[in-house]
């Protein structure tokens, strides 16, 4: 991050520090930058193109904002917010069911003051993007907002983004989108790797890329985000729902995803005596391979679905996803003979903001309908045995993923070399594992037998519960199974 974002960055975030005290967290602080950010940037773009129309009426703009004074600033701030929430397209998804949450006027007017100080429409779309990214990632830090559960390692999105090489003219979705990590990669990609013409700006601007999350604040984040980065015009190209509720309607050349962690889809049930239960959420559709209330392997067939024939996808899946029986195994078998599952990344805990998460990458491509299976081989690259990292003292760097890229072979991935890290396994031996399970690793694990570099009691402890958590859930499942039965 330049020095110039890094010094934004911090002034506005010292000043959250002080909302704190009156009960506003990290997520909500981010959210009001949001709104005024946004009402800002629009003055600034009027007054720029006097000319260009905004959706915006005059009695709702950001100088109507400042020249409110105390006394009538809190009631119009609320005005604005209700008002651009029944808008449609872009604004619509910014204002959806917003709400201000710093009550005290005094403190709303200073924040105003401290955004209006800066010219954010001069800024380079780097420059605003980076400190918009930044402030996410501090909000993805504090544990007890949740909002990192939205938030994938940057360095993992730009290593999952150069082996899949997105050209210009090509269609990008993210069915769990979060704040748009994967969107604004892309976008850098294309534009760094590509020299385009007006028509093809103009196809990545505003047609490359669709995505969709289950919660509006997230979608709130992730199109002023893409907004930002000058990604998207008066329609949004993020909606809010369940992506997994239905078929898709578009298909597309390439998915890249990291649905929310969390093991089953469930809802709450109320009954007569007003005791509540909760149930597991079951999809049923017709093109998916198999049932189950397993959410991350409901993504899987989902990304499957929304991919163009020979069309190209990257998707974060915990280990369950590759052992699990029943349903599970179902789906492997049916991906691996329906799709080239080709690469598998290992990915080392402790580096998403979901503590004590384990999981990897799959890569692989749709294929046309055929008798014969599509994967020939599947890639494992380990980058979990023998590995640390820590999201403050040791994060994941770009760095750290070099290996991986080179082995990944993008040039001519049917030509790859095995090293200590990068295995291949035929689909013959994958066949003949117990389950058809990808939970595969050979190097030797050195921690546990260095008695003197033990991880710290907590990391022990969490990885235990996990285990216990993770053999529960097949209980679960297998119990679920006899009961359909």
């Amino acid at each position: 991050m330049s020095a110039e974002s890094s010094i934004i960055v911090q002034r506005l975030w010292n000043y959250c520090n002080v909302l704190r005290d009156d009960g506003v967290s990290y997520n909500d602080y981010v959210e009001q930058l949001t709104y005024l950010l946004f009402l800002k940037m629009v003055d600034e773009q009027t007054k720029l193109s006097p000319n260009k129309s905004t959706t915006i009426p005059k009695e709702f703009d950001w100088e109507s904002l400042l020249e409110k004074d105390e006394d009538t600033l809190k009631a119009h701030y609320h005005r604005i917010l209700e008002s651009l929430g029944e808008k449609a397209g872009m604004l619509g998804a910014i204002f959806q069911k917003s709400q201000n949450k710093i009550q005290d006027p005094a403190k709303l007017k200073r924040l105003i003051r401290l955004i209006n100080d800066a010219t954010w429409g001069g800024m380079d779309i780097d420059v605003k993007g980076e400190i918009y990214e930044g402030l996410l990632q501090k909000n993805a830090e504090d544990i007890k907002s949740g909002a990192g559960q939205y938030f994938t390692p940057r360095p993992l999105i730009k290593a999952m983004v150069e082996v899949m090489q997105p050209k210009p003219g090509m269609t990008i979705c993210d069915p769990a989108c979060g704040t748009g990590g994967f969107f604004l990669a892309a976008h850098d990609y294309i534009s760094q790797n590509y020299s385009l013409d007006e028509e093809q700006e103009r196809f990545l601007k505003f047609s490359t890329f669709k995505g969709k999350d289950i919660v509006d604040s997230v979608v709130r984040l992730c199109v002023m985000n893409l907004y930002l980065h000058g990604i998207g015009g008066d329609e949004s190209p993020i909606e809010v729902g369940d992506s997994l509720i239905s078929v898709p309607k578009e298909h597309f050349d390439i998915v890249l995803t990291n649905p929310p962690f969390g093991k089953k889809s469930s809802f709450t049930i109320v009954n007569d005596e007003e005791k509540t239960d909760r149930k597991p959420l079951i999809y049923e559709r017709e093109d998916f391979w198999a049932t189950t209330s397993n959410k991350q392997s409901n993504f899987l067939q989902h990304v499957k679905t929304l991919l163009e024939v020979n069309g190209k996808a990257a998707i974060v899946v915990p280990d369950n996803v590759l052992f699990e029986g029943g349903a599970g195994e179902t789906i492997r078998r049916k991906l691996l003979h329906e799709c080239d599952v080709h690469t598998l990344l290992r990915l080392p805990p402790g580096i998403f903001y979901a503590q004590g998460v384990k999981a990897n990458v799959l890569f692989f491509d749709k294929k046309p309908a055929s008798e014969n299976h599509w994967t020939e081989k599947l890639w494992i690259y380990d980058l979990r045995t023998n590995k640390h990292f820590t999201l403050k003292q040791n994060p994941l760097r770009y760095e750290d993923l070099q290996d991986f890229i080179k082995c990944y072979n993008t040039e001519d991935r049917f030509n790859r070399q095995e090293t200590e890290r990068f295995k291949a396994f035929t689909y013959d031996e994958l066949m003949q594992r117990d389950k058809v399970s990808l939970d595969i690793f050979w190097l030797k694990d050195e921690t546990l037998e260095d008695t003197e570099n033990l991880p710290e009691p907590d990391v022990i402890a969490l990885e235990i519960t996990e285990n216990l958590e993770s053999a529960l859930e097949q209980f679960s499942s297998i119990y679920e199974e006899l009961a359909r039965e």
